[in-house]
């Protein structure tokens, strides 16, 4: 068959029923070989940068490798942002690039950009097919790497004439490897592991996003139960852990909870599950390490000791590493260890009761409308990103989505309709964005309008890059600059243009009523928060302990 069709036959045999994109030049005789098959659906967007971030959203959604297309040069350089994030977040993600003819390669060619030296730094891998026999096998290739061990996009670039070129297809009889046993050494990591947890007095979990990776969220909710273990999650491991249980403390870091961050700190032992130590979850290293124990458990060995020096080291599969640890005697008695927890949750309890809308008030109000309901939350990147992490509560794995290692501004609404589309009828998104991040990947509420997405799009109104100008007061002396938006800018027209109601609230009444009217309908809604500039608290002080705030009075 022809190497388009071998390219679709591909996808199709991968599992593959969505794919995003836009066209051009370089990438057509695959969109050609699309044009018949009836087995995936395209998703045209408004532009490739948003077609990767849909491509996140619905790999984060399902578990499933997404994909996205673009052609040769500006196209592909769109998408390096979007395999960007989903590189930082361990997004499984296969991105297929058109290029030049392997003739033109090196020529200047129209259009022509070395998009594999461009993303080297930004994928598991990447590949430049020049050699049709090698086109099955190296797509192929990319999707196993994608999904297999730690999570990870993988870009192929594929020369316009290859889609051409004469291939030979054959069914692939490749077969998913099931874990190894753990050999001798890894027992007695294992058996040091156990022996330090004894003898903690004041142990904690940090939940990573590697739990919902690996689809460990059961093993870790046994292991933490069978020791009553204090969990804190990170920002991308928010719904590995049910917020409502009561070992649950919640987020933190930068701007995590009080009560959770002074547990970190107070820790004589912290157990990370699927996290890598970044610096917006440790603070300053030097004090987040004092007098602390540490075992780290993780799928990819490149992450033990990169951040943290672990007392062990534990990398593999998490499951199985989870089940281990199980068979281990219960932990000593932890009574005052939770009682100190317990009286810095009552402590630090927040007040929702207001006198104006706040987007914290709006959150708590979301987080119980929603409650025991099929929802899900994606969230651009701002003070509103750290708001949502702060008052919902998610309870499910493959929940809550959001940038978290590159923060990138504008993934919300495309990463919001990916998801969307994978969920179908049988989960609702809500869509949370400043008025900053909006104003980058708007332009898809035309895809959502156009596919009918009953997507629901805050759009937080104060007139700032809110997470800018907070920076701004805190380590610049409040020299406010490029970061307050004087000129007014109408969110509601804007919506309506694309044919979305929207309606604009300023009350904590309005809201809750364009809420509810919102979760009545049937088709995509945008509500616009017109909210006072504000800051995001709590916010650890630079290069001090993780639980040392900074005071906003």
């Amino acid at each position: 068959m022809k190497g388009a069709r071998a390219v679709v036959e591909c996808l199709a045999e991968q599992g593959v029923d969505t794919v995003f994109g836009y066209p051009g030049g370089m990438i057509l005789p695959l969109y050609d070989a699309l044009y018949d098959d009836k087995r995936i659906q395209h998703i045209l967007t408004t532009h490739e940068q948003s077609a990767a971030h849909a491509a996140d959203g619905y790999a984060r959604a399902t578990g499933k490798v997404g994909v996205c297309l673009a052609t040769s040069g500006p196209g592909a350089t769109n998408l390096v942002t979007g395999i960007a994030t989903a590189f930082m977040d361990s997004v499984p993600l296969v991105a297929i690039t058109g290029q030049v003819d392997t003739t033109s390669l090196g020529r200047d060619a129209f259009q022509e950009t070395d998009i594999v030296g461009v993303t080297m730094p930004v994928t598991k891998h990447n590949f430049k097919v020049k050699d049709p026999k090698k086109l099955v096998p190296i797509l192929r290739q990319a999707f196993h790497i994608a999904r297999t061990g730690r999570p990870g996009p993988v870009l192929v670039d594929i020369p316009r004439n290859l889609f051409f070129a004469e291939v030979s297809y054959a069914a692939a009889q490749e077969e998913e490897k099931k874990p190894g046993k753990p050999d001798a050494d890894f027992l007695i990591c294992a058996a040091e592991a156990a022996d330090v947890m004894r003898q903690a007095k004041r142990p904690l979990v940090i939940a990573g996003g590697g739990i919902i990776s690996a689809g460990a969220s059961q093993e870790f909710m046994a292991f933490v139960e069978k020791y009553h273990l204090p969990v804190a999650t990170t920002l991308m491991g928010i719904g590995a852990f049910p917020r409502s249980h009561p070992q649950m403390l919640g987020f933190a870091g930068m701007h995590g909870k009080k009560a959770a961050n002074n547990a970190i700190a107070a820790a004589d032992l912290i157990i990370a599950v699927g996290s890598r130590f970044a610096d917006r979850q440790t603070g300053s290293i030097d004090k987040y390490t004092a007098d602390t124990k540490f075992i780290h458990i993780d799928i990819d060995p490149a992450e033990i000791d990169k951040n943290i020096a672990s007392a062990i080291g534990l990398a593999g599969d998490m499951k199985t590493i989870l089940q281990l640890l199980m068979q281990r005697e219960p932990l000593g008695e932890l009574s005052a260890w939770w009682q100190k927890i317990h009286g810095w949750q009552e402590e630090y309890a927040y007040d929702y009761n207001v006198t104006r809308l706040t987007l914290p008030w709006a959150l708590h109000h979301i987080a119980e409308a929603t409650a025991g309901k099929p929802y899900a939350f994606v969230t651009d990147v701002g003070q509103h990103q750290m708001w949502a992490a702060l008052h919902l509560r998610i309870e499910e794995p493959r929940t809550w989505f959001t940038s978290g290692g590159l923060g990138t501004m504008g993934f919300g609404l495309p990463a919001a309709m990916g998801a969307q589309v994978a969920f179908g009828q049988a989960r609702r998104v809500i869509h949370i964005a400043g008025d900053g991040g909006i104003k980058m990947t708007g332009s898809e509420y035309y895809t959502i309008a156009r596919l009918k997405l009953p997507v629901i799009s805050l759009i937080v109104n104060n007139t700032s890059l809110g997470m800018i100008r907070q920076l701004q007061k805190v380590m610049y002396k409040e020299r406010y600059m490029a970061c307050e938006f004087d000129y007014p800018m109408d969110f509601v027209a804007y919506a309506g243009s694309f044919g979305i109601p929207a309606e604009a609230v300023a009350t904590p009444d309005e809201f809750a009523a364009a809420f509810h009217k919102a979760m009545a309908a049937k088709g995509p809604r945008v509500i616009v928060l017109n909210i006072h500039r504000s800051f995001v608290e709590p916010m650890t002080k630079g290069g001090a302990s993780i639980n040392e705030f900074v005071d906003f009075k």
